[in-house]
């Protein structure tokens, strides 16, 4: 089968990176505007399947490619996930993206009827978080006879922090500020509700070298768990990760530099951001999901955990592999047929949380689950 993969950056090259070792995966598209980038991961993954075409990934004259491809994946910011949405469903192709903001999603779900009339699934989100840890979630809650609460911690750091923000970039600085400057959605007593993005400061341990940590409201990782688990769930919130004073110097900084950085242009505070923040090669991403409830009527909690590190060997980052990894995983399951439904469904809905789960550990992700009772 064929797969197409929407932009050539870093995220991309993990979803390329595992495409190219499925022996079912013939011919890999990757589309993208800017050539630099296209022969760059050309040299960088030396693959055969892979064929790049230089072209904006919304010019509808891709229809003809995505017809002969079982499903495509959006690696580009989230600001073109509605017009590929709209694009994979007009060529009858499955797709999936990496996604991280609330608004499109909400325009994509309202598609959903335009998806099932063209028999294909669309699902948006699935990268670590959104993405991964939605189904983490689901399955947390499917070994539960009840939930009462989900909490979910999610960070990618450098290995080595430095002064002043001890952070670098993992990601694209227009997902970094979209996380810190938008609402973020949770869950209390049942009730959907909307918090400030950098609040709700908290103290988090992981095991050496990492010790205490801080945590904080950030947008978009929750995505719509707080809508499918709404009612069924009296909490659910999601945290960034953080070495300790990273929230407070970043909120002290925009403000000096641009006073209410909230309102100043995207676009050009994340042309800046990059300029100071430089990406991280040496990364690591801390996960953890807990899950509470009842089971058997005695409380338990199912604790999902990750910590990985930079692939030196292949160049991948930790973000990369857990992020693209991730995406790939869910791409995957859709182009085989594993994935029932259609329409445009969230992933606790949708994606198979056993066979995700194994997959990933497939991909040396090594992800621990425990639980513990009382």
């Amino acid at each position: 089968m064929n797969v197409t993969i929407f932009g050539a950056g870093l995220m991309a090259r993990a979803v390329a990176f595992d495409f190219a070792r499925q022996d079912d995966i013939q011919r890999i598209f990757v589309v993208d505007v800017d050539r630099r980038r296209l022969r760059a991961l050309e040299r960088w993954l030396k693959s055969p399947k892979i064929e790049t075409v230089s072209a904006e990934a919304t010019d509808s004259a891709l229809q003809t490619l995505l017809r002969d491809c079982a499903v495509a994946i959006s690696c580009v910011p989230y600001n073109y996930n509605l017009r590929l949405t709209r694009l994979c469903i007009a060529a009858g192709v499955n797709f999936c993206d990496l996604g991280g903001n609330n608004d499109v999603v909400r325009r994509q779900l309202a598609l959903d009827a335009s998806a099932r009339r063209a028999r294909v699934t669309v699902i948006p989100d699935c990268g670590l978080a959104p993405g991964m840890v939605n189904v983490l979630v689901a399955d947390g809650v499917a070994r539960l006879d009840k939930t009462d609460a989900v909490h979910i911690r999610v960070g990618g750091l450098p290995v080595a922090p430095e002064p002043p923000l001890f952070y670098k970039l993992v990601f694209s600085a227009q997902g970094l500020l979209n996380e810190y400057a938008e609402p973020c959605l949770v869950l209390r007593r049942g009730r959907v509700e909307k918090v400030k993005s950098l609040t709700g400061a908290e103290t988090v341990v992981f095991p050496a070298p990492f010790g205490p940590l801080e945590a904080f409201h950030t947008s978009g990782g929750s995505s719509t768990l707080p809508e499918t688990f709404r009612g069924k769930v009296q909490t659910l919130n999601y945290k960034t990760i953080r070495y300790p004073g990273h929230r407070i110097l970043f909120q002290l900084l925009m403000q000096a530099a641009v006073g209410n950085w909230r309102r100043y242009p995207r676009q050009k505070l994340a042309c800046a951001l990059e300029r100071v923040l430089s990406f991280e090669e040496n990364d690591v991403v801390l996960l953890r999901v807990e899950v509470s409830g009842k089971k058997n009527r005695q409380n338990k909690t199912i604790r999902y955990q990750l910590i990985d590190y930079a692939d030196q060997k292949t160049g991948l980052t930790a973000m990369m592999r857990t992020t693209g990894f991730s995406a790939a995983v869910v791409a995957l399951l859709l182009a085989r047929g594993l994935v029932k439904g259609k329409g445009v469904l969230p992933g606790e809905k949708a994606v198979p949380a056993r066979r995700f789960i194994a997959e990933l550990r497939q991909r040396g992700l090594n992800l621990k689950i425990s639980s513990r009772s009382g």
